[in-house]
């Protein structure tokens, strides 16, 4: 490596592209790469000496060359979970190319040992070790591990991301920010292990010159808040809010804004019209499950003690559009789960629920306490009866119900909500029930988002025609009963181009997993022993490790 890293080359790995988040079916139709962009890596830009050259290759939406690898002077990756196998894919081409290779981000937190072969392991938020990770690069030296406190990174100093560094047109939409950490402690939960339990917030001023940011840039349209919690916070989010508010109004609307809460953001009225009037138009609510008493196992008590249906009801009569997330596998589920979260799903109307199984995360407390039980598998790699079998997440531990049945009960609750008269009539629900009245200004279209609308509705009412038919009744429907929620049903409609048929994917490979489980072909991988609970302590930050031999 030169002295100094002048040129780095930011790469991120590949999400298996056959997943419920890929949203690979709605992506071919508006005719856009990918869902977002790597965040993480253009703050990491950000952070770094600005002197420094980069360049950035999204591995979702483009492909890495010879020429960008000889460009590179290091090579920074890493990411989630999902993204591991392409990780260390990166890793293995920067080491056939001698070329330094850093990775950092959540699994390479959770799991550094997993990548043990690149040069540096960034573990943990890279603003409180951004100083070490700069004198690393420019000091010559070959290895290192960098671990950064627990959740003392001060947001407040994170610098604005490199927007400029994106390749805007390949994205549905964009990430930004406002918080880190949630103040729950679900047990199957990685965001507490990784961020803390005291969410931290960046100040209105920081928030609103990333917006300006990308303003500037010319991009309008779709804008996320990435936070797992964006209530995390209450006092600040109510101090943002206005602040956002008034931002929007001056430049006529520029963003619209999705994001993830929980299910109390429903119990404050106040909040939600703060949040509607900012023109926030979409809320990922993670239920989970329907069953009291598996809420409490897996310790999301916020969820109990409620109507799920009449709380999911007061977030559409704010105007917003609610994404549910429901996880099957947990140890008291009985054989009538499937039952109960069908009718928790028809009576909360989500069109889009998005149901997986359970799977126990590195380092969180229900993969410590199934590996105590002797329960969990030696790898948290996804379970697989072959290299083709790709359904989400599949469970990486003895369950205390019937594996196959489980599998069953799965199979039932997709086919039934992923029904095309179904998941439609739950958007007919939904579009009367959006109260969009009064926001005439966050309603502008931009010319981008009406040409995707218009792909959507070609395709679906014109192209496809085992949803045509229910594509128009909706459509006329809300056309009729709430004109004001036409964006927001084709937004619904259009998420069934991609999960409708995945899960029709997914409950023929279950099939066949099944069918595997049935003929003795699929065994049980072994449990993880007891010395292996304890996660490798690193070395301490700057000192030097042997790297394994290629």
């Amino acid at each position: 490596m030169k002295p100094t890293a002048s040129n780095v080359l930011l790469v991120f790995p590949r999400f298996n592209p056959h997943s419920f988040w890929s949203l690979r079916g709605v992506l071919d139709v508006v005719r856009v790469r990918c869902p977002c962009p790597p965040l993480g890596l253009i703050t990491l830009a950000a952070l770094l000496p600005q002197t420094w050259n980069f360049r950035l290759i999204d591995r979702n939406a483009e492909e890495l060359t010879d020429d960008d690898l000889d460009w590179a002077d290091v090579v920074m990756t890493g990411g989630m979970l999902p993204q591991q196998p392409d990780t260390l894919h990166v890793i293995e081409l920067c080491r056939a190319r001698n070329i330094p290779v850093a990775v950092g981000g959540p699994d390479a937190t959770s799991s550094p040992h997993v990548y043990a072969r690149a040069n540096f392991r960034v573990l943990g938020e890279t603003e409180a070790v951004i100083e070490q990770l700069t004198e690393v690069l420019t000091s010559g030296a070959t290895t290192a591990v960098i671990e950064a406190e627990k959740y003392t990174a001060d947001v407040t100093k994170t610098p604005i991301p490199r927007f400029d560094l994106l390749k805007t047109g390949y994205y549905r939409y964009i990430g930004v920010q406002f918080s880190r950490g949630c103040p729950f402690n679900c047990e199957f939960c990685d965001i507490i292990e990784l961020y803390g339990r005291v969410p931290r917030t960046k100040t209105n001023e920081q928030m609103l010159a990333e917006l300006d940011a990308l303003h500037r840039l010319g991009y309008r349209g779709h804008v996320d808040f990435v936070d797992d919690n964006l209530i995390g916070n209450k006092k600040s989010l109510r101090r943002f809010l206005p602040a956002l508010k008034q931002w929007q109004k001056e430049r006529g609307y520029p963003f619209k804004f999705s994001t993830e809460a929980s299910i109390n953001l429903s119990d404050d009225a106040e909040l939600l019209r703060m949040m509607r009037e900012a023109n926030f138009f979409m809320i990922f609510v993670g239920i989970e499950s329907p069953n009291p008493d598996t809420l409490v196992l897996m310790q999301k008590k916020q969820n109990t003690r409620r109507s799920l249906a009449e709380s999911i009801h007061r977030i559409y009569a704010a105007g917003i559009v609610v994404i549910g997330g429901f996880v099957m596998g947990f140890d008291d589920e009985s054989d009538g789960v499937s039952q109960s979260m069908i009718e928790c799903v028809k009576a909360t109307s989500i069109p889009l629920s998005v149901v997986g199984l359970l799977i126990a995360l590195p380092n969180t407390q229900l993969s410590r306490r199934l590996k105590k039980e002797g329960r969990l598998f030696e790898n948290y790699e996804y379970v697989k009866i072959d290299d083709d079998y790709q359904c989400s997440m599949s469970m990486n531990f003895t369950p205390v119900r019937s594996r196959r049945d489980i599998l069953a009960d799965y199979t039932t609750v997709l086919q039934s909500i992923y029904h095309p008269a179904a998941y439609f009539e739950r958007v007919r629900r939904v579009g009367r029930m959006l109260d969009r009245s009064g926001l005439s200004g966050q309603m502008a279209f931009k010319w981008s988002e009406l040409i995707k609308l218009a792909r959507v509705v070609w395709h679906m009412g014109v192209r496809s025609a085992d949803v045509r038919r229910q594509f128009w009744a909706t459509l006329a429907d809300c056309a009729w009963h709430n004109p004001r929620a036409l964006e927001q049903a084709i937004y619904m409609m259009a998420f069934y181009l991609h999960h409708g048929r995945f899960s029709r994917v997914i409950i023929a490979e279950i099939a066949r997993y099944v069918e595997a489980i049935d003929a003795g072909k699929w065994k049980a991988p072994p449990v993880m022993p007891a010395a292996a609970a304890a996660r490798p302590r690193p070395v301490a930050p700057l000192a030097a490790e042997a790297l394994p031999t290629a």
